[in-house]
């Protein structure tokens, strides 16, 4: 099977993977939002006790995250640097119950199918070639009954205007070429993807951030950032 990752993207990640775990520097939204998306999924699927797959993981702030909160947790991403930064910073803080693998979404769903309570890939559909190749190796990789975390950006003037002119040229919260327009997904073509693979989506909420006061916070508004909430049925 082809891989389904773009070289440069991947490069683009390693370079500033000792960055990773700076919450000032270029990953400081994912630092922000960490919080937000962790305790919507374990209000969604209590992650204590589950066995947990992070697909596209980096460097590690939601696997570890989650494995704080007693879940079993297995992070994969194909950037190595980042998963050489998750391991030792897990290390480090001393968090147990993690595991982190070289290996892409579509050949663990050969190695591990229906593995999993819970499967995350957070921030990492709109970096890969195919997304809806990555979509259904999530759904092989759950075990029925599981739930599924998905969140990425939209595809529209106002998420083109916040996600790259705003964040990453403005505010300058992100590195300048974080993102590529053409691969943002609109939440229609998301849950059409996720119910193609056997899910059903069962929430969708909007990511939201105010410059003036540097709070991110959930709403109904999906126009720019978004997550969506899925099971895989019985």
């Amino acid at each position: 099977m082809e891989l389904n990752a773009d070289p440069q993207e991947l490069s683009k990640f390693s370079e500033l993977a000792h960055r990773w775990w700076d919450p000032h520097g270029e990953f400081k939204p994912l630092h922000a939002i960490n919080p937000l998306r962790l305790d919507w999924i374990d209000r969604l699927a209590p992650l204590r006790g589950r066995r947990v797959l992070d697909v596209g993981c980096g460097g590690g702030i939601l696997a570890e995250s989650m494995a704080q909160r007693g879940a079993q947790v297995t992070g994969i991403d194909l950037a190595v640097k980042p998963l050489k930064v998750a391991k030792l910073h897990a290390i480090d803080a001393g968090v147990t119950g993690l595991e982190y693998l070289e290996v892409s979404a579509e050949d663990l769903a050969q190695q591990r199918p229906a593995a999993f309570d819970t499967v995350t890939c957070m921030e990492m559909l709109e970096h890969v070639p195919q997304p809806d190749s990555v979509v259904r190796a999530c759904a092989a990789l759950a075990r029925p009954g599981a739930h599924l975390f998905f969140s990425t950006i939209s595809r529209n003037a106002k998420a083109f205007a916040f996600a790259i002119v705003g964040a990453e040229h403005v505010l300058r919260l992100l590195p300048k070429g974080t993102h590529e327009y053409a691969r943002f997904i609109r939440p229609s073509e998301l849950a059409r993807a996720c119910r193609a693979a056997g899910l059903e989506v069962i929430d969708l909420q909007g990511l939201q951030y105010n410059p003036l006061t540097g709070r991110y916070w959930l709403s109904g508004d999906t126009s720019v950032n978004y997550l969506l909430a899925c099971r895989k049925g019985a």
